[in-house]
């Protein structure tokens, strides 16, 4: 089914340029989100240190996108998919980095949808590649 979807419209390494054109810029704004919204006012993390890596995963998103080169953009959906996968483990389970990003239940579910997003589009890039 998957083979005929992508027939009819833009091919997997497209689509993970396109995902992650839509991703970088989220990821930089969520970096900056989390340092102006107060705590009491979100359901996810403010934490200075998950700010700052959403900020920097952002800015390498973006340099990837540079070249619109679809192998790159692949790679780091792929790459970061299971980033977001494992932070929703670590999160749930206590592990690093769940305490030093102060992980809240609201962090997890964003983790794991994007997390299935990225990696399955990812996946799906690769192997049509």
């Amino acid at each position: 089914m998957l083979d005929s979807v992508s027939s009819v419209g833009p091919s997997w390494a497209t689509r993970n340029v396109q995902l992650l054109s839509l991703f970088a810029p989220l990821l930089l704004l969520a970096g900056v989100l989390g340092f102006v919204v107060p705590a009491h006012l979100s359901l996810m993390s403010g934490a200075p240190a998950y700010n700052v890596f959403h900020l920097i995963a952002g800015v390498v998103g973006l340099l990837l996108l540079r070249g619109r080169a679809a192998a790159p953009a692949i790679a780091f959906n792929l790459t970061f998919g299971l980033i977001d996968l494992y932070q929703a483990l670590a999160g749930l389970t206590g592990l690093f980095p769940a305490q030093l990003f102060a992980l809240r239940p609201a962090d997890h579910v964003v983790h794991v949808l994007f997390g299935l997003l990225l990696f399955g589009v990812g996946l799906l890039g690769k192997r049509s590649a």
